[in-house]
């Protein structure tokens, strides 16, 4: 948590200062700063639901179950017609399709309790980072100042270099990060076009594309992320449609409602991302080589898993500078 805190903090700390330097007032700049970032979450938040909301609501008032279960069912004989014989044959002649929705129903009801105790911990963690986030901010030149104080006369310039270019390594990560975001969102966001052009009959682009632009921070789960309400939106949208249902990807594999056609731009879009994009930009933005930021995410991921892979760039920056300070030093010790 309080890593996370340190890095809100980077990120907010420029404009708390300016804000601060206009105002003669670290305190309320620091609010100023949270109240704004809180209130624009909040709007997207918002925004977002509320569309769905009322998604959601056309979608009961026009689909009654009946209509729902021949569609699903239609939907299911259509993907095992498609499937070879071998697998046609392993199907049970007298399965009951809507019982098996029926049951995955159920089973979903039923996650939605432990579900609920993930996200009241999820909200834990975030108010906490959110607290120390907020004392980081208002305290932050205090505690940079102690930790200057600390460091012994004889390395005082090599401590405050080092310090000044650890931030400013991870300053640049979190830079290209965001740059990084902000190319998953465009990119995700003209495949959804582009899509709508070929008849896919998406709504609400612009959030799905922000939302894929934002999960994109978080490593393997992500990508997934914005990829859900796509899909959601687009079986939503399309059910009910003859055309939508036969629409075929490539006109070759069927895709009904353009699932599969939504699942493949993601997958375009994150390798275009993963393998170009954040290896260029977070790589020149910290200062190390497109290899060595794919091995750190090697190492990180194995070591802690995607919260690994989430600290393993910024980690190897700061292991870089530090590195590189200390052959500084001993480069130049019998000067000190």
């Amino acid at each position: 948590m309080l890593v996370f805190a340190f890095l809100f903090t980077t990120v907010l700390l420029a404009g708390v200062d300016a804000l601060e330097r206009k105002i003669q007032n670290r305190g309320l700049s620091v609010l100023a700063v949270v109240v704004v970032i809180l209130g624009g979450i909040g709007t997207f938040i918002g925004s977002f639901i509320s569309q769905m909301s009322q998604e959601a609501v056309e979608f009961s008032s026009r689909i009654d179950k009946d209509t729902l279960t021949h569609e699903f069912n239609t939907l299911v004989e259509k993907f095992t017609s498609a499937m070879p014989d071998f697998l046609q044959n392993m199907q049970s002649s007298d399965t009951d399709l809507a019982g098996k929705l029926a049951e995955g129903i159920d089973i979903v009801a039923g996650s939605l309790v432990s579900m609920a105790g993930a996200i009241g911990n999820f909200m834990f963690i975030a108010v906490m980072v959110f607290i120390f986030t907020i004392i980081l901010l208002a305290e932050y030149h205090v505690f940079r100042k102690s930790l200057v104080n600390a460091i012994p006369n004889k390395y005082f310039e090599v401590g405050l270099k080092l310090i000044y270019n650890i931030e400013k390594s991870v300053s640049s990560y979190l830079r290209g990060q965001f740059l990084s975001a902000a190319s998953v969102a465009a990119m995700s966001l003209a495949g959804l076009l582009l899509l709508n052009f070929f008849g896919a009959n998406l709504t609400l682009t612009i959030f799905i594309g922000i939302i894929a632009g934002l999960a994109n921070l978080i490593p393997l789960i992500g990508p997934f992320v914005g990829m859900i309400p796509a899909i959601l939106i687009a079986f939503m949208n399309n059910i009910g449609n003859d055309v939508a249902m036969a629409h075929q990807l490539f006109g070759v594999i069927p895709s009904p409602f353009f699932l599969f056609d939504i699942i493949l731009m993601f997958l375009i879009v994150q390798q275009i991302e993963g393998n170009l994009i954040t290896p260029a930009l977070v790589g020149k933005s910290v200062g190390l080589h497109p290899i060595l930021i794919m091995i750190a995410l090697l190492i990180g991921g194995t070591i802690l898993g995607p919260l690994g892979m989430l600290f393993a760039v910024p980690a190897t920056g700061v292991l870089k500078v530090i590195l590189k300070e200390i052959a500084f030093v001993r480069q130049n010790a019998h000067l000190l």
